[in-house]
């Protein structure tokens, strides 16, 4: 395998519907091994499906890795790439790795059945490798057009029988890998239309670019053999390799069967940060704990391939809005400053200050921007209790401090403590039952305010 200190990576997507947190993480371990590393983040679009792939999807492609902050060195498109992609078919043709096949699918699937009730496994079994060129001819003059597939090389030596022949590779994240290609189909590389399939073209791809790594999931595996032999047939080194684990949902199930809920634009929806998503997407499934981290630097600092799990990854939605509430309690007021401004919430760095480790997304801070500088309708517990305490309001100027004088002299007044003192104080004053802690949000909200709600005013 091939080795750089100036590696390549490439995150390529095909543009047939949203990002899933699926394709997050291929993005994001790609990225930071970038990061971590040096060298080159390629975005290739693998839009060789026409019927399915569209540019408002390509766009959402780009839209959602910049709100991630996954920024390219480079991009293209499959669909730009085809004349190089007839360049090297003919030559595989040329070489004999490449060979036409006439099979429709239906006596395919009867082939396989009859191999299947012999006890045989349900291979190819390469019979359009004996046919003439007569009966080539005869197939296209029939409306047959042929299918391409890519002969494998796992025959005996001197022989044109099938034999067990392991492609072997040192796996960055599994270890030691051997996927054996004598039990293997040979591939379909090129359609009967003349359009091309994946395992081909993201070889070619792949080589042109001169991609040293190749990240991505372990139900790549098998594929990497066939294509380690793809490379090898056009007389190039397969880049190193890494498989790392697939994601499950909380209860085990196979999370793509729910992706759907979890597009980019759905977590965007849902008012998560993007250093929430990217933390909780690399860290998930590798031995460094789950925490918030301010910046892609700082992931990218700590990243590794040899801290990746080979035990499927556990995806939690739960832990995901848990881990973004933990980043908007330690994110600085310069970082969302601009984002508050877009929100209406002034109050600059001591609003934000009083109500970050109350939010769960940054939107919630709405509410206490509400309770600080707008007119809420109070919650009266204890109207002659409330009156007790407006009467010991202290005056202004107000700080951090002031809510305490103010407690102790309700207290000294009343004889009141704990919950029996401060609920009805904090539901007065804020109409909420559980918030920011009042010694903040006092001096926020302001005498004539709190005067007027413990009064039981709309204020």
């Amino acid at each position: 395998m091939t080795t750089n200190a100036a590696p390549i990576v490439r995150f390529a997507p095909s543009p047939t519907g949203r990002l899933h947190i699926g394709n997050v993480r291929t993005a994001l371990l790609n990225w930071l091994f970038v990061k971590r590393n040096g060298g080159k983040f390629i975005l290739r679009l693998d839009d060789t499906d026409t019927e399915r792939s569209k540019e408002e999807y390509a766009e959402a492609i780009r839209t959602d890795l910049k709100w991630l902050g996954l920024h390219w060195h480079e991009t293209f498109r499959q669909s730009d790439r085809t004349a190089r992609y007839d360049e090297v078919a003919a030559q595989l043709k040329a070489s004999g790795h490449l060979y036409p096949c006439y099979e429709t699918e239906d006596e395919l699937d009867r082939k396989r059945k009859r191999q299947m009730a012999r006890g045989l496994p349900p291979t190819y079994d390469r019979a359009a490798l004996k046919l003439t060129p007569e009966e080539r001819a005869k197939n296209e003059s029939e409306g047959r057009m042929p299918y391409w597939r890519f002969k494998l090389a796992n025959t005996a030596k001197g022989s044109d029988a099938i034999a067990s022949t392991p492609v072997r590779w040192h796996d960055l994240v599994r270890g030691e890998q051997t996927v054996d290609v004598g039990s293997l189909s040979d591939p379909v590389l090129v359609r009967a239309g003349g359009s091309y399939l994946y395992t081909f073209t993201s070889v070619v791809d792949d080589v042109d670019s001169k991609i040293t790594h190749i990240i991505r999931g372990e139900d790549h595996v098998t594929n990497s053999g066939v294509q380690i032999q793809i490379f090898e047939a056009l007389g190039a080194k397969p880049p190193s390799l890494a498989h790392f684990s697939l994601l499950v949902g909380r209860d085990g199930e196979a999370l793509s069967k729910r992706l759907g809920s979890l597009s980019v634009d759905g977590f965007r929806d849902a008012g998560l940060e993007p250093m929430a998503v990217n933390a909780f997407s690399s860290l998930i499934g590798t031995s460094d704990a789950i925490q918030p981290y301010l910046t892609l630097d700082e992931l990218g600092a700590i990243f590794d391939l040899g801290k990746l799990s080979r035990s499927p990854s556990r995806f939690d939605t739960a832990e995901l809005e848990a881990l973004n509430a933990k980043l908007l309690h330690i994110t600085p007021y310069a970082t969302v400053a601009e984002r508050l401004k877009a929100i209406d919430c002034t109050g600059g760095e001591p609003f934000w200050q009083a109500v970050r480790g109350n939010l769960k997304t940054l939107a919630d801070a709405i509410q206490w921007h509400t309770v600080t500088a707008s007119e809420i309708t109070p919650k009266i517990e204890d109207a002659t209790f409330l009156a007790e305490a407006a009467a010991l309001l202290p005056s202004e100027p107000w700080n951090e401090t002031t809510w305490g004088q103010w407690a102790d002299a309700v207290k000294a007044k009343t004889g009141r403590k704990g919950k029996t003192l401060f609920h009805p104080l904090r539901l007065a004053l804020t109409a909420a039952e559980n918030g920011p802690e009042l010694k903040t949000l006092l001096p926020l909200i302001g005498r004539k305010r709190a005067l007027a709600r413990l009064e039981g005013k709309v204020a």
